[in-house]
């Protein structure tokens, strides 16, 4: 009889009508597969159950948040490999719900779930966030930012460094030897440039995290800044930050809601990474709230997370593993989607940048923190929780490096009747 790692690969492979690009290791020892090719290892029988009762990303994210299914070797490498192999849904194969009504992978599912032990679903992960029925009401959206950035600060300190941004950062070329530190300093003086900050005028930074960009606005610029969250845990971090930096005259910390806002208006606004958050149907609700929010001539600097464009819009669907385990109920729109609503709002773009690559470079250097604190990590959360988060990570490296997201700056104005929108003719030097 066939060893475990070998009925795997073979039932897998019939059922996927693909190679495995990947190697093989199980419960028993076994293995199959390339001897030099990154492995994947079934730790026990209950990783396959996971995989079978709920085929696709969620049952693999599910076994490996549990810690029944892990990687031995580079984790790019086989994020990168199994990126190929389409299970659910895609334009490029049929997936494995069309896929069993062949007699012949249906005959290879019955092999793999005999191979799994007792016909029972195990029970889902304790990090596994339930589905909601209400998205975007303002409970629903402060349950699901508590779930994210309320694990800890330390948690957070281990994973973004000193800088605690969490954001794409702005990066010089490698070899100029950059750190994240100063690549995230960079990205920040990015913003207020772009939004011309001066001393006197007042910032509005919307989802402020734990206070950097309000912090580093009001110490080099001047300003005075309200940052807005609904963490708790950010806005208490956010508040020391902002009293040890002797800033608390000029930066103000509120556990609000963006819609609750109404003390404008403002000469600028921030919104970096928190976008994501809002929701299609609730898009243009936000648009509308930053532009009454700004005078005539006022600038938002929206930083946003995109995905690309489908044929059928109508068919998109969030990221399965991302709405259960890292960020609930967040979507992704394609850019153009973004400009078309900001226009609707009464926006003018003056400028979308794209900075694609600089988050990939940012992600993997998150990802190096938490492998190299990750019993500290492990210890602040749960094993579970930082697993979440090493996947997470460089699976989102990964598909920023292949272009199946991206992240973009775009720049708007709430231009005054006359047309005088405040820029400069120039606003943009390449370098040859």
């Amino acid at each position: 009889m066939a060893d475990a790692a070998s009925r795997l690969r073979s039932l897998a492979e019939q059922m996927l009508g693909v190679p495995l690009p990947v190697r093989v290791r199980a419960w028993d020892g076994s293995q199959a597969g390339p001897p030099d090719a990154p492995a994947l290892v079934l730790r026990n029988r209950r990783a396959l159950r996971h995989m079978l009762f709920k085929p696709g990303e969620l049952g693999l994210a599910r076994a490996w948040v549990a810690g029944d299914l892990d990687v031995e070797g580079d984790l790019y490498a086989v994020l990168d490999a199994m990126a190929g192999l389409v299970w659910e849904r895609g334009e490029d194969a049929p997936g494995l719900v069309q896929a069993l009504r062949d007699p012949r992978v249906r005959a290879a599912g019955r092999g793999l779930l005999k191979l799994a032990g007792p016909p029972i679903p195990p029970a889902p992960p304790r990090e596994e966030v339930r589905r909601r029925r209400h998205l975007h009401t303002r409970h629903s959206d402060k349950r699901a930012i508590s779930h994210h950035y309320d694990v800890g600060n330390d948690f957070y300190e281990t994973v973004l460094g000193p800088s605690m941004v969490y954001s794409c950062a702005y990066w010089e070329p490698v070899e100029t030897g950059a750190t994240l530190e100063s690549a995230q300093r960079d990205k920040l003086e990015l913003v207020c440039g772009k939004l011309g900050l001066r001393e006197g005028q007042r910032l509005l930074d919307i989802g402020c995290g734990w206070g950097s960009m309000a912090i580093h606005a009001a110490r080099e610029h001047g300003v005075g800044v309200v940052g807005v969250t609904l963490s708790q845990e950010q806005a208490a971090y956010a508040r020391k930050r902002v009293a040890d930096q002797g800033l608390t005259d000029r930066v103000e910390i509120r556990v609000q809601d963006y819609r609750d806002v109404a003390d404008g208006p403002y000469d600028a606004i921030s919104s970096i990474g928190m976008a994501e958050h809002v929701g299609a149907e609730r898009y243009l609700e936000y648009a509308n709230s930053l532009y009454a929010l700004l005078k005539p001539g006022g600038r938002l600097l929206n930083h946003q997370i995109a995905r690309r464009p489908q044929h059928d819009e109508t068919a998109y669907e969030t990221d399965r593993f991302i709405d259960a385990y890292v960020f609930p109920d967040g979507e992704l729109a394609p850019i153009g989607t973004t400009v078309t609503q900001l226009e609707r709002a009464g926006f003018e773009v003056r400028d979308v940048e794209s900075i694609r690559e600089h988050y990939a470079r940012t992600l993997r250097q998150w990802v190096a923190n938490l492998e190299a604190g990750w019993d500290r990590a492990a210890r602040l959360t749960s094993p579970g929780r930082a697993r979440v988060w090493r996947l997470y990570m460089a699976a989102s490296a990964l598909a920023f490096e292949r272009n199946r997201i991206g992240v973009n700056q775009v720049l708007a104005v709430r231009t005054p009747q006359s047309g005088a929108s405040g820029l400069p003719l120039r606003t943009r030097t390449w370098n040859p």
